[in-house]
């Protein structure tokens, strides 16, 4: 069994629903420590994370790869042909959770970066970043990492995260960007009361179905040269009332905005309070904001490294890939803060669903792709 594989179908077996280990890091560990990488273990909060390096501290060319371990729930196991977490090779395919996403890519470039190291001495390092907190909160996980690195003065200039990027064939699709995500928790007080008297209540579903309309009535933007039009979607309209006769005194919405390089965080932020002062104004109301933030948007172009990666998977696959920003976050969004980074991975259409796939054949070639993009790394200018 090819070693990509292999590593594919024991990191199955782990049952590393997030944040859980499971043993997922030490198996790594012991697989890179075998060829002479340097392993430390980050623990943050409940997470295990691992910073492995193969070669000397800080040289002119070190080429990171980042990855998640943790997977999400499998949801009902009676639905899926075999156990979730069997890691069983079946008629030329892995069926498990995080086969897609994204256990195969981090058994790829692990195994890529051995097979590369054991058979070369290339003129730099090379880093392996893995933690077990991508899928939950992402705070305790890659972003952990990267703190470490920077207090241990630990550069990376280069980093790929192996994120299922493809969209029909390996290697169609590479993510040099990605649109920020921020998560707005609308919150409207008002005054309960009987539904024959609306008059001496005050109804805060009123206020915030007016802030509702005013948001969707306006238009964010036509998209940008890399990034496609933002988007806003309201995902929870609540009050808790269990009664059909009684007008709540709080009514709460949730909207997710997936916003393009055209706006920040900030002036995001501006806009939605706009609104809320509009609303509040119209309906003498209270309507508050509780904002979380996932990630700004960011964009690396067309660089060096973007243009050495691409013509590797033309060569080795004869695609011209896509440059791509679209898609939700990653944990991209942490690294291009200290890295340059992009995202290259297998084909996505089964990950998170029941029977979570993926061919043997794409496992491999992935390994093959993240090898020959190591060979080329060190060998020419970037």
């Amino acid at each position: 069994m090819d070693a990509a594989v292999k590593i594919t179908s024991e990191l199955i077996k782990k049952k590393t629903i997030t944040p859980e280990d499971d043993g997922a890091i030490k198996l790594l560990t012991n697989i890179l420590s075998a060829s002479n990488f340097s392993c430390r273990e980050i623990h943050s909060g409940n997470v295990r994370n691992l910073f492995a390096r193969w070669g000397p501290k800080n040289p002119e060319k070190t080429i990171g790869f980042n990855g998640h371990v943790d997977v999400v729930p499998p949801g009902d196991t009676t639905l899926w042909e075999v156990d979730p977490f069997s890691g069983i090779v079946k008629d030329g395919e892995i069926i498990g959770r995080g086969a897609v996403d994204m256990k195969s890519a981090v058994a790829a470039f692990t195994a890529a970066a051995v097979e590369f190291v054991d058979g070369n001495k290339p003129n730099g390092s090379i880093v392996i970043a893995i933690t077990g907190d991508e899928e939950g909160e992402a705070i305790n996980g890659t972003k952990a990492i990267l703190q470490w690195m920077l207090e241990q003065d630990e550069r990376v200039p280069h980093f790929i995260v192996g994120e299922p990027t493809s969209k029909e064939t390996l290697g169609d699709m590479v993510k040099i960007g990605r649109r920020g995500s921020l998560t707005a928790l609308f919150s409207s007080s008002g005054t309960q009361g009987h539904t024959a008297y609306p008059h001496l209540a005050s109804n805060p579903i009123n206020s915030i179905n007016t802030l509702i309309t005013s948001i969707l009535s306006e238009t964010i933007d036509q998209g940008s040269e890399h990034f496609e039009p933002s988007t806003l979607s309201f995902t929870t309209i609540d009050v808790g009332n269990v009664a059909n006769n009684v007008i709540p005194a709080k009514c709460e919405a949730t909207l997710n905005i997936r916003f393009n390089d055209l706006h920040t965080s900030e002036t995001i932020i501006a806009w939605l309070n706009k609104h809320i002062e509009k609303t509040n104004k119209k309906h003498q109301a209270h309507i508050s904001m509780n904002v979380k933030v996932s990630g700004e948007s960011f964009i690396n172009g067309n660089s060096p490294f973007v243009k050495m990666v691409t013509k590797e998977i033309k060569d080795t696959l004869n695609i011209n890939p896509i440059l791509s920003t679209s898609g939700g976050t990653s944990d991209a969004r942490f690294i291009k803060e200290f890295s340059e980074v992009l995202e290259l991975g297998l084909v996505g259409k089964t990950m998170h669903k029941v029977n979570e796939r993926v061919k043997v054949d794409e496992i491999i070639s992935l390994k093959n792709l993240y090898k020959s993009i190591l060979e080329r790394y060190f060998t020419e200018e970037i």
